[in-house]
């Protein structure tokens, strides 16, 4: 049974119905996703497993606004993200979504706090204002001896916790992840995977995690499973 979108009578902060995407492979049509219903309340946390291939990243670019499905719709606090033009889009999602995916992604020539400031900078916030407040995440995951660090002089777990300092600094009301402790070691993994969830939880920020390790998948509040381009709860 496909996972169902109505929990209620809240508004969920993150919607997506009867979402499809299909691709053209060497002229024929190939479908990645057909029919996904997906239902996101705030606080919520939510895993999405499934084979590699699968389209668990196809499913996290669409839920983020980041490509644009075949058929269906997203929504972001009942806003119809793709009825919006790209710039409105991205202002909404800046406000609404944070990101954090396997590689980091930070910007090598910036050092960790000037990561972090970076998204409260672009909705045009005082400079002052944005050191501040990534200083003050940067603290709050242990890294307060790395704020002039470049990525470069980071091991991959402390990127990883700049790179969730950075998807966090603009307060969203829900985080997307894709596979965050896919590329670390598993003791790293399992201390990112723990100060992801005790940070989101403190805030009463939904989570959706895409991943493939069944044993963090596990300590969400649901896992959904992504097979033949449906998601099914389990």
């Amino acid at each position: 049974m496909s996972e169902t979108t109505a929990r209620g009578a809240e508004t969920p902060v993150l919607e997506a119905r009867a979402l499809s995407k299909v691709y053209l492979d060497a002229g024929a049509p190939l479908t990645i996703l057909e029919g996904v219903d997906l239902s996101v309340q705030a606080g919520e946390r939510v895993a999405i497993v499934g084979a590699s291939g699968s389209g668990k990243s196809t499913l996290l670019h669409l839920l983020g606004g980041l490509d644009r499905p075949s058929s269906g719709e997203v929504r972001w606090s009942g806003q119809t993200v793709f009825a919006l033009d790209e710039a409105a889009r991205g202002r909404l999602r800046n406000a609404m979504l944070g990101f954090v995916y396997q590689f980091h992604h930070l910007l090598p020539e910036f050092t960790a706090l000037e990561n972090v400031a970076l998204p409260w900078m672009i909705r045009r916030r005082p400079k002052a204002e944005a050191l501040e407040r990534a200083r003050a995440l940067l603290c709050e995951v242990g890294l307060e001896a790395r704020l002039a660090h470049f990525p470069s002089q980071l091991s991959g777990g402390e990127r990883q916790r700049v790179a969730i300092a950075r998807a966090l600094v603009t307060e969203p009301l829900c985080l997307l992840a894709d596979e965050p402790t896919g590329n670390l070691d598993r003791t790293n993994a399992e201390r990112v995977f723990e100060l992801l969830l005790s940070l989101t939880r403190t805030r009463g920020m939904a989570l959706v995690v895409v991943t493939h390790d069944e044993r963090l998948a596990a300590r969400l509040d649901r896992r959904l499973v992504l097979e033949a381009g449906r998601l099914v709860a389990v």
